[in-house]
């Protein structure tokens, strides 16, 4: 059982190991993109909105 684990380790390393050009990652720029701000306020509405529910049913759970 060993054996396949061992060639795929050997096989991904060789594989991954003479890589030589460019990484293909990019660097996050600091321009957000178009809209960003608008579903940035969204996101924090939502987690808002989602904090008071949680809250509403402790305070329910606890009575």
């Amino acid at each position: 059982m060993t054996l396949p684990a061992t060639v795929l380790l050997v096989a991904l390393t060789a594989g991954c190991s003479h890589h030589d050009g460019a990484s293909t990652t990019t660097t996050p720029t600091s321009v957000p993109p178009s809209g960003y701000a608008e579903m940035q306020k969204k996101v924090d509405a939502a987690e808002s909105e989602a904090a008071a529910a949680d809250r509403d049913a402790t305070t329910t759970a606890d009575r």
